[in-house]
């Protein structure tokens, strides 16, 4: 299953706006205009379907509240709303599921939040639209979503289990490396990586080593005097490790653990294990961060690589603004989600006639489209006082 379309009204930056997705997308424009909150709307509605416990309650809640979600210039309309459509391949010609979720609060007494429209759709045939009658006989069932409980969505369980196995990554090489000396609590879903280690160590050792060999395979290929890579228990403590062998002038230099890595090969090793682990989405955010741009130019190409490796090709959206990452030529147009601030909260468009005559003739997305989410007064910035 692979989502198709977004559609979105009052959620955070966008006050109205729709995305049709590919296999690998690419969402990129300036900053704080709304990149990584795209990418909540699908780690959000993960939330709700969480296993273990999440809700839409708790979501919002997490978030800030129903006031921190709903769009600034949404005015006298209130209601968040979310619409999602799905198909079983990304050439479908129509999808085979759509989902619609809308919340807000109740607008009298203790301001409940509340279900506003819940709809399912398989097909062409409706199988769900709240609210019902059950709904106005008792409102309180309104501060719940169908799609979070297990007796009310049988019937379209599978939307539900695939939002639930959504994955985000930001890995934080700093938490990894020094996680023992830091402290603190875990986030839940631990989006920042801190978790890394325990992830590879509750994988199966087949599947693990099978994982690692060709992530080393790349890592030598990026990373300088880079050998090898194993995983290793501590013999002590148990804790799990990563260690690495380099080509050294002294031969016998020995293994180094995961915090001698440098912040790059860190990421670099978050991203591939992330690909190789699972088939769910998979949302990234700013893939170049602390990698040298030769490398980070090879992302694309690395990630297409890797899905052929697999089984199942996951569904990937980055967000990124940067110029080698897009540089890279092999990126397909139809995948790249452009992000532009406007005086009614931000617009979402693909790629433009204009623009796409520019990638027809042989430049890439940096040189044609990226220029375009330059900040106008940007040049203004080295005459600050």
């Amino acid at each position: 299953m692979v989502i198709t379309g977004l559609k979105l009204k009052n959620w955070r930056n966008f006050r109205d706006a729709e995305v049709r997705l590919t296999l690998q997308s690419y969402i990129i424009g300036p900053n704080a205009v709304g990149k990584s909150n795209l990418l909540d709307v699908f780690r959000f509605l993960r939330d709700i379907c969480k296993p273990s416990g999440g809700g839409l309650q708790k979501a919002v809640n997490e978030r800030g509240g129903i006031t921190k979600l709903r769009c600034l210039h949404a005015r006298r309309d209130t209601e968040v709303k979310i619409e999602l459509f799905f198909s079983d391949r990304m050439d479908d010609p129509l999808p085979s599921w759509r989902y619609v979720l809308g919340f807000k609060p109740e607008g009298k007494g203790a301001q409940r939040l509340m279900v506003s429209t819940e709809e399912v759709w398989e097909g062409k045939e409706n199988i769900l639209s709240r609210p019902d009658s059950h709904d106005h006989k008792d409102v309180l069932l309104l501060t719940e979503t169908h799609l979070e409980q297990t007796r009310a969505n049988g019937q379209f369980r599978d939307i539900a289990n695939f939002l639930a196995n959504i994955t985000y990554l930001h890995l934080v090489p700093q938490l990894l490396k020094f996680g023992d000396k830091i402290g603190g609590n875990r986030l839940e879903n631990d989006p920042f990586g801190q978790g890394f280690l325990e992830q590879i160590a509750s994988c199966q050792k087949k599947t693990r080593d099978a994982r690692l060999l060709k992530i080393c395979r790349a890592l030598s290929v990026a990373v300088p005097q880079f050998k090898e890579l194993r995983f290793k228990a501590d013999e002590i403590t148990g804790a799990p490790h990563l260690e690495a062998l380099y080509e050294h002038h002294r031969p016998n230099a020995g293994w180094q653990r995961e915090e001698h890595f440098s912040d790059g090969t860190l990421r670099l090793l978050g991203i591939l294990w992330s690909l190789l682990n699972g088939d769910s989405l998979l949302l990234i955010e700013e893939p170049e961060l602390s990698l040298h741009q030769a490398v980070v130019e090879q992302i694309p190409s690395l990630i297409q690589r890797v899905q052929r490796m697999t089984k199942r090709r996951r569904q990937i959206i980055i967000s990124t603004h940067s110029e080698s990452l897009l540089g890279n030529k092999g990126i397909d147009e139809r995948g790249v989600i452009i992000l532009d601030p406007g005086h009614e909260g931000t617009h979402i468009r693909p790629i433009s006639n204009a623009e796409k005559k520019g990638l027809d003739s042989g430049f890439s997305v940096a040189d044609v489209v990226l220029p375009q989410t330059r900040p106008k007064k940007i040049e203004q910035l080295g005459l600050w006082e």
